[in-house]
Parts: structure tokens; C-alpha cells; sequence
């Protein structure tokens, strides 16, 4: 089995959400919150949060957990992922999972969905979950489409599929993109030596650029719905009110 490298990338300078990653969920950094539940599924066999900013590394080696300080210029998450994986530190992982840092809900099964689409050959995998028709709208939340093998055809902060009559819309269903990847080595990679696309362009999502140049994405579907990442200060209020309910019911 090829060993797994979990990476939590974490971005300061969120246009939405100004310094992200250290905004407090329930009395703890967000992305401290997200590295602990990624590491309490016992999932890969090291993580380690990747930054641009001194600040959060500090946050998160004084938490115990493990931060690399990266370069400044990087445009997604994915290259950000790809400079950590090239370290001479951890050339020994063949598989690396790419956990978004503001996903404190993350679900176990989304990680091993993502990790099991590589093995049904995909290049990169991912997953999504049950969206209810009147969330689709929400340019906030990511929907994929995908094919009857589960390969992604098409992401969009536009309600997909598009659906003409308000009938049938209620009875069509939409899926969610959660904010993980998996890939191997070479896959990954492949994705950051690629140009842009004018679609990735268009919608902001980087995943359109694999997409773009034919590289399959397999998706795993969740049997339920999930929460969103944390991209506003209203998802934060709610993720707050969510996190404070589970834990009172734990």
C-alpha cells in the first residue's frame, strides 16, 4: 500500500473571510479545528497544514500538529499541495489527500470516497454529497455532474443541471462538492504543470483545469447530505451554532 500524505492548505488572505484560518470556531482556530478531524480518522499516515503565513504556522505547531510554510504566489490550494509534496521530506508518499482548511465537518467517508476513486483508475479523487434543490442556487456551494461511472463532467457555482420547469426541478437531484482531493504522485503533478483553462477562469474552480485537459476525476456520493465549508462570516456563525450542538450531544 502506498503510503498517504495529508495536506491541509491554508490561504491567510481570504477576500470573503479575512484571515481565514484563524478565525476561532467554538474557541479554537478554524484551521486547527479541521487538522484535528482530519487526523482523528486516522486516514493518512502524516499531515501537515501548508501556509503562506508565518502567523498560522505558529498557531497550528503550538496546537502539536505539524505546518509548512510555503510560497506566497500560489493560486489554488492544489499548487500549494504540490510544493509541500515536493519536499525532499516527503518524496516517500505516493498518494497525497488535499483537505481544504475550512471544512471542519469533513466526513470520513468523503476522505476514503476520495482515496477509493484512485483505485478505480481515476487520476484524481474527490466526492460530493445530497444538496437540496432550493441550496443549489447558492453560488457559495459547488455542484458537480457526473456520469453514470461516477466521473466528474462538470463543476459550477451555477445550479447544475440546469432544469427547465419548477416540477421537475424538485425531483432533480444536485450534489454538493466537498472540498477534498485525492491524487497520486503523478497526477498531481500532471495538474500543476497544466494551463489554465478559460472555464476554470470563468467559475473560479480549479478543478476545472484537470478537467479541462482530460484527466478523470472520480467522485464518491455520499448517502447523506453534508455541511458547506466555511467561506463567509455567516458560515461561520453556523458552523459555530453546529459545532456547539454536536458537542453537546456527543
Amino acid at each position: 500500500m502506498m503510503r498517504i500524505l495529508g495536506v491541509i492548505p491554508a490561504r491567510l488572505g481570504s477576500t470573503r473571510l479575512p484571515q481565514k484560518p484563524l478565525q476561532p470556531l467554538a474557541g479554537e482556530p478554524l484551521v486547527t479545528r479541521v487538522a484535528r478531524r482530519v487526523a482523528e480518522f486516522g486516514v493518512v499516515d502524516e499531515l501537515v497544514v501548508a501556509t503562506d503565513a508565518a502567523e498560522v504556522c505558529r498557531v497550528v505547531e503550538r496546537a502539536g500538529l505539524e505546518a509548512v510554510l510555503t510560497k506566497p504566489g500560489h493560486q489554488s490550494g492544489t499548487a500549494r499541495v504540490a510544493e509541500v509534496a515536493g519536499r525532499p521530506e516527503y518524496q516517500g508518499y505516493g498518494r497525497i489527500l488535499n483537505v481544504q482548511g475550512d471544512e471542519p465537518f469533513i466526513d470520513r467517508a468523503a476522505i476514503e470516497g476520495a482515496l477509493e476513486q484512485l483505485d478505480r483508475g481515476a487520476d484524481i479523487g474527490t466526492a460530493a454529497a445530497p444538496l437540496a434543490g432550493d441550496d443549489a442556487a447558492d453560488r457559495a456551494r459547488v455542484k458537480v455532474v457526473f456520469d453514470q461511472n461516477g466521473r466528474a463532467l462538470y463543476f459550477s457555482r451555477a445550479r447544475i443541471p440546469h432544469v427547465e420547469g419548477s416540477g421537475a426541478r424538485d425531483a432533480t437531484p444536485y450534489w454538493l462538492h466537498l472540498g477534498i482531493y485525492a491524487y497520486t504522485r503523478a497526477a498531481l503533478l500532471r495538474w500543476v504543470a497544466l494551463a489554465p483553462t478559460p472555464l476554470e477562469g470563468a467559475e473560479r474552480l480549479e478543478q476545472l483545469r484537470p478537467l479541462g485537459h482530460g484527466m478523470s476525476i472520480g467522485v464518491a456520493q455520499l448517502a447523506e447530505p453534508a455541511q458547506p465549508g466555511v467561506d463567509t462570516a455567516e458560515d461561520l456563525k453556523r458552523a459555530e451554532a453546529l459545532w456547539i450542538t454536536l458537542e453537546v450531544n456527543r
